[in-house]
């Protein structure tokens, strides 16, 4: 009998409980809350959106203050990496869990309009305030030279009324953890 990639089934019988997309500005928890919520599950995927960024070798350009239209241009790139990814996992049964900088409703549509069809999709927010964001930034390895904290206002106006907002400021890892589980109904 010989062995062929093509007779393995990927998808699970049942997709995935969701796709959550965990957003905030840089220095919000998204990345730490987005390992700690992937833990939980027995079977998910944390999707780092900015590790999808530094797969591009050579051309590759990050965000930055001002206009760039090959940066917003990479952003897009980023998120429709990210949602194909997403679905893949997701059918296979893993709940995928995409952590993002996510602050104008052009960009959240975007992940909407290409997010896996059929999966509920979760937007949940953190939004700890610009001063506890850039205080985490400072505290942490993966230190930014930028200060990004103008986009929390940003965030407010273009996204208010979207998915699930929650304040980390004064939260565990873990207390955030069970507010993102409570709020989606994933838990």
């Amino acid at each position: 009998m010989t062995f062929s990639f093509a007779d393995i089934v990927v998808d699970a019988p049942e997709p995935a409980p969701g796709v959550v997309l965990l957003a905030g500005i840089p220095g919000s928890g998204k990345s730490t809350v987005a390992a700690a919520l992937a833990a939980r599950f027995e079977r998910s995927a944390r999707i780092e959106v900015d590790g999808l960024q530094e797969l591009i070798v050579r051309g590759g350009r990050w965000p930055g203050p001002e206009s760039d239209p090959e940066a917003d241009r990479q952003i897009l790139l980023r998120a429709r990496n990210a949602c194909l990814l997403a679905g893949s996992y997701a059918a296979a049964g893993f709940l995928p869990v995409v952590d993002d900088v996510v602050v104008r409703r052009s960009h959240l549509d975007y992940y909407r309009r290409h997010a896996p069809a059929g999966v509920p999709f979760h937007l949940v927010v953190l939004a700890p305030g610009p001063a506890v964001a850039w205080e985490r930034n400072n505290a942490r390895d993966k230190r930014l030279t930028t200060d990004w904290t103008f986009l929390d206002e940003a965030m407010r106006a273009e996204l208010s009324g979207e998915g699930v907002w929650i304040d980390n400021a004064r939260q565990t890892v873990e207390e955030t953890v069970s507010a993102v589980l409570a709020a989606t109904g994933l838990a």
